[in-house]
């Protein structure tokens, strides 16, 4: 299979087991690609993409730029908070009028969860979700997925644990399904409050108690404490959520083995991971940033290459 089963990444939910390895594949040659010393590749010369960002975001944002750029692609860049969204312009009139200037691509953050497929449904370009309120963020999960990927050599039997504010979290339920069609064991773990009801439905376990989650997994998802979706208060303070789930490298070292740690980014440095945890051997959230502009490319290419041929 060379191509995607799918005509846009709204989400992982939609995805087959061969799309996701489909993209790492793509990946792994971009990787290649972005070491070399001219990190440019012609791939997308005549392809527009819009990059569509109705919330803040700073790390995805320059990762996505960053893959276009890296494809050759035309690109323009619309920031909401700045835009004419604030004078009550709706989302299809923000779009229409981009697609006006023969957009192929739309690459779309949106508060509102289900904002792409809505999209996709009224418009005839691509759209790549980079992050639908607390639902998805599918590329998160492609490249989270390739990281343990390169790093294990394999997802299929591995444990995963991810750890914190899986009720707001759109990076945990993209992670839960990607390593489920990969394979893998998932687990969540944080404070009850942060752990929404019936996620057992998904498939996953729920473990209470930090220790014992680590003691079981191979690799451990930092998530950040999502403060600016909290509109009540979650647990009593930062300071005993760090006691009860933060990891630093006392904890790391009194296990039996050794786990890979990850994170999304922004790391809260001293709330989920201590500094010493984020710089040392077993993270690999650099790795991740870096992975994560070649899993772009990977998606942008193969989204990119179904509209060559329609």
């Amino acid at each position: 299979m060379s191509e995607l089963s799918v005509d846009h990444v709204l989400g992982i939910k939609y995805l087959t087991p061969q799309d996701i390895q489909l993209v790492h594949q793509t990946a792994d040659q971009f990787k290649e690609v972005i070491n070399r010393p001219i990190k440019k590749v012609p791939s997308l010369r005549d392809i527009t993409v819009a990059n569509l960002f109705f919330e803040n975001s700073t790390r995805t944002k320059l990762s996505f730029e960053l893959a276009e750029k890296r494809l050759s692609a035309d690109v323009i860049n619309f920031s909401a908070a700045q835009s004419s969204v604030k004078k009550g312009e709706t989302l299809i009139d923000t779009v229409n009028n981009i697609l006006a200037m023969k957009v192929d691509v739309v690459v779309m953050r949106h508060p509102n969860p289900g904002a792409g497929v809505f999209l996709s449904n009224h418009i005839n370009a691509r759209i790549v979700n980079a992050g639908d309120g607390a639902h998805e963020h599918p590329t998160q999960a492609l490249l989270d997925s390739y990281s343990i990927r390169e790093k294990l050599g394999d997802i299929s039997g591995k444990k995963v644990v991810i750890v914190g504010d899986i009720l707001h979290s759109r990076v945990a339920l993209s992670n839960i399904f990607c390593l489920q069609k990969l394979g893998a064991e998932v687990m969540v773990c944080g404070p009850a409050t942060l752990i929404p009801k019936h996620i057992e439905k998904l498939g996953v376990m729920v473990e209470l108690d930090l220790r014992k989650a680590l003691q079981w997994c191979d690799v451990a998802n930092m998530l950040r404490v999502q403060n600016e979706r909290m509109d009540i208060s979650y647990f009593p303070s930062v300071r005993e959520y760090t006691q009860q789930y933060g990891v630093n490298m006392e904890l790391l070292q009194s296990l039996d083995k050794e786990i890979t740690i990850m994170h999304p980014g922004p790391i809260n440095r001293g709330v989920e991971i201590t500094s010493e945890v984020a710089d040392s051997d077993q993270a690999i959230i650099l790795n991740q940033v870096e992975n994560g502009v070649a899993v772009r490319m990977a998606v942008l290419y193969l989204v990119a290459s179904k509209i060559k041929r329609n």
